[in-house]
């Protein structure tokens, strides 16, 4: 079991976790590869937020929909305002969010839902994104936890709505950590780490000190969360891939001063 990334149509590669079941699942996370976006958000940015050109960030998330095997159409999206909201959404909120911004489900960094063919999608540039699929229940999650989601432990309360929701059982969740900034390169101050101590009995796994400040495992703190609610450790999947580090590959808002474009995670149940 892993992650592996992908090449599809029109030059667009992508990654996927390979315990995941695609007999009742579909989901992709975007590379910056084989888009239409012109420097810096070259090529494949799908962020409709960033200052790039509207009209280009919309072709490129048709062209990777398509490269996915996605319904454009039936995709719905968050505003992600760096919270922990969740909210479980259905078949009235396909295209929220998808072609303009101002659409998208308000508040909320999480999503949530037991609809076939419903796409949750959303981006990043270092943030972690978390996907979950419940293959008993037929559910899906899609979190985004930057250090403050993962601090008020978003993944863990995506799936405890999940089981409020659909009658999900945590033991039951597969669970992928995408692409996103690793411990190598995540350099944070006191006021992140005695958050981090606050939240975490066993922070001292997740901090580890550097110079004057520490280095901060995200991917660490979002399993432990998981973990504490009943998680299996062999139904979660790191990537080990550094958005930071590999920056010809993905978006890294931290390797490139905060002007670049964002990469989509999407997952969806097939019907």
């Amino acid at each position: 079991m892993g992650f592996s990334l992908n090449y599809a149509l029109s030059k667009v590669w992508y990654g996927s976790f390979s315990h995941f079941d695609h007999t009742i699942s579909t989901h992709a996370i975007s590379t910056r590869l084989g888009g239409e976006s012109k420097s810096p958000y070259l090529s494949l940015n799908l962020g409709l937020h960033t200052g790039d050109d509207l009209n280009v960030v919309q072709q490129n998330r048709k062209l990777f929909c398509q490269a996915v095997g996605v319904d454009y159409n039936k995709v719905v999206t968050a505003e992600q305002i760096h919270g922990a909201n969740v909210v479980a959404v259905g078949a009235q909120h396909a295209g929220k969010g998808v072609s303009e911004f101002a659409t998208a489900i308000k508040g909320t960094d999480a999503l949530i839902t037991n609809e076939p063919d419903l796409s949750l999608m959303l981006f990043f540039a270092d943030c972690v994104p978390v996907l979950i699929l419940d293959p008993i229940r037929k559910a899906i999650g899609l979190s985004h936890a930057g250090w403050k989601g993962t601090v008020a432990k978003i993944a863990q309360k995506t799936i405890l709505a999940m089981q409020s929701e659909y009658g999900t059982r945590p033991e039951d969740c597969l669970v992928g950590i995408a692409p996103s900034i690793g411990p190598c390169c995540y350099e944070v101050d006191s006021q992140v780490t005695n958050q981090f101590k606050e939240q975490f009995v066993n922070w001292a796994d997740i901090l580890q000190p550097y110079q004057s400040k520490w280095k901060l495992n995200l991917w660490l703190a979002n399993q432990q969360q998981l973990s504490e609610i009943g998680v299996k450790n062999q139904n979660i999947i790191i990537s080990e891939v550094c958005t930071a580090c590999n920056k010809d590959l993905f978006f890294s808002y931290r390797a490139e001063q905060g002007i670049t474009g964002r990469i989509a995670a999407a997952i969806s149940l097939k019907s």
